[in-house]
């Protein structure tokens, strides 16, 4: 339980804490696993770390530009039950401002936190901030990560951003390291967290800005739905995010959350894992492109021959049942009403599977909750200067959402623009597909042959680039809205085309 103390009493027991670990520079190190700045608002935001001990935490806050307003501080108490991890939101700051944390226990402090709030409702300020998710630190057979060393991460935190987002999979209860057991239990969780925050470049995004934090399905089990695998896996994953990421949650919605970023941005955070229904994908017989017209997967038979069998009509019923959700009614609507009374004049929606049509492979995405994909796209389009973005497929991708690619008509478009970007560190798209298939290169096929040409030979995405570590730009002002898909070490991406990946650019209307 958090306690406010406010008095100069305790704003002298902060400064002799700070006097005190300077002093013992040589003791052993504490709080490794650093600090983190969450769920920020125009006055409040929620810090986290993990102590070194069970016991009372100290926490100072003060703005960052040492201005001379007063160091807040508090007490926090760190409890084995929650793993030594604390949390404290702490409200009544200013507007569009940047201020610095730390925490400290005895002779231990921890590193210096920084973190900005948001600009006020009516203030028209420009914001920059990244986007990635997808981040698995299993150790390989070397002891080392089994993909990288969370490079990406480290990109963002060099952007210098106002925050960051870092949306899904924030760690792989089943990672596809061979040989990792699969982590069912809050402990186990609690560990694969660890070693995600035992490399350096997390902790560093962390301490550097504001993260905004979302989960999918790794944080449970692949493809995961309670419908599925049942209500104990989902308590366990949840207790464990909650307690490692500063987050806010509810049993209604979710981690279903907004936040507004003064006049221009107003960002929408959507829980895809909460309250979704089961998967299609039996039914369908795993076929791996159910949805495409039967021209295309003639067209790819030669490379995937099971694309020439006929789509059982079951199969095609239960993707398009209108019982079927992936979001769940309370949410949808909570979402919806949010969406339509936004007065920013961008309103971005951080999404956790991709809307666009892919064709390949769409069970867990939303091509196979079509029902909830409509009702999704019948409000995003209710509403003016919507730009989504997602993560966890694996990819950069960016085009437009469309009802329809290959229907009789052609292409169905909304003007909604999405990008997917990511991953941070684990099998990219085109790998997943070679996998599927027992086929070596077919996903780098499918990317060049598909995913580029325009309709009706293909989707016309304006980026595509499967096989890539990385994170997407962001930077928002009154008149515009631009996204650079990057790569894990800060470049630009380059695509299947073998062209650097344009920004988009969406402009105010």
């Amino acid at each position: 339980m958090s306690v406010h103390r406010g008095s100069a009493a305790l704003a002298a027991l902060a400064l002799a804490a700070a006097a005190a670990a300077v002093a013992t520079a040589a003791a052993p190190p504490g709080f490794r696993y650093g600090v983190a700045a969450g769920e920020m608002t125009s006055r409040s935001a929620r810090l986290w770390t993990r102590a070194p001990r069970a016991g009372a935490v100290l926490l100072t806050v003060a703005v960052a530009d040492g201005s001379s307003a007063r160091a807040r501080a508090f007490v926090v108490r760190a409890t084995a039950a929650r793993d030594l991890t604390v949390q404290r939101t702490v409200a009544g700051l200013r507007p569009g401002t940047v201020y610095r944390y730390r925490f400290s226990q005895r002779d231990r402090a921890s590193p210096i936190g920084f973190f900005r709030t948001a600009p006020a409702p009516g203030a028209s300020a420009t914001v920059r901030f990244a986007i990635t998710g997808d981040a698995d630190a299993t150790p390989g057979p070397n002891g080392k990560p089994g993909f990288n060393g969370f490079e990406t991460y480290r990109a963002m935190a060099r952007a210098h951003n106002d925050f960051n987002i870092n949306f899904g999979d924030t760690i792989y209860s089943d990672s596809e390291i061979g040989g990792a057991p699969i982590a069912r239990t809050v402990a186990r969780k609690r560990a694969k967290y660890l070693l995600g925050l035992a490399l350096a470049p997390l902790r560093q995004l962390r301490a550097s800005a504001g993260l905004y934090s979302g989960w999918d399905d790794h944080e449970f089990v692949n493809d995961f739905s309670r419908a599925e695998h049942g209500t104990a896996i989902y308590r366990a994953g949840a207790r464990a995010f909650l307690e490692y990421t500063p987050a806010s949650y509810t049993a209604r919605t979710g981690l279903y959350r907004s936040f507004r970023w003064g006049r221009n941005l107003e960002l929408f955070f959507l829980d895809g894992r909460s309250f979704r229904s089961a998967k299609a994908t039996a039914v369908c017989g795993g076929d791996i492109a159910p949805t495409a017209p039967t021209a295309v997967r003639q067209a790819f038979a030669t490379l995937a021959p099971t694309l020439a069998r006929p789509v059982p009509q079951a199969c095609l019923d239960s993707l398009a049942s209108p019982q079927r959700t992936l979001l769940g009614a309370a949410q949808l609507d909570a979402f919806t009403k949010a969406l339509r009374a936004s007065t920013a004049t961008f309103k971005v929606v951080v999404n956790p599977e991709p809307l666009m049509q892919l064709y390949a492979l769409p069970y867990d995405r939303w091509e196979g909750y079509a029902a909830d994909r409509a009702r999704v796209l019948d409000a995003l389009q209710a509403v003016r200067n919507v730009v989504v973005l997602t993560t966890d497929t694996h990819a950069h991708l960016v085009g437009e959402i469309r009802r329809e690619t290959f229907g009789p008509q052609g292409p169905q478009g909304t003007g909604i623009w999405e990008v997917v970007t990511g991953p941070v560190a684990t099998n990219t798209y085109a790998k997943e597909i070679d996998s599927f298939l027992g086929a070596p290169g077919f996903g780098a096929v499918v990317t060049g042959a598909f995913f580029k040409p325009a309709p009706p030979r293909g989707l016309g995405l304006l980026c595509a680039q499967t096989d890539q570590y990385g994170y997407a730009q962001v930077t928002v002002t009154r008149a515009t809205l631009t996204v650079q898909p990057r790569t894990a070490s800060g470049g630009v991406v380059v695509d299947a085309s073998g062209g650097r990946c344009a920004p988009l650019v969406v402009r105010a209307s």
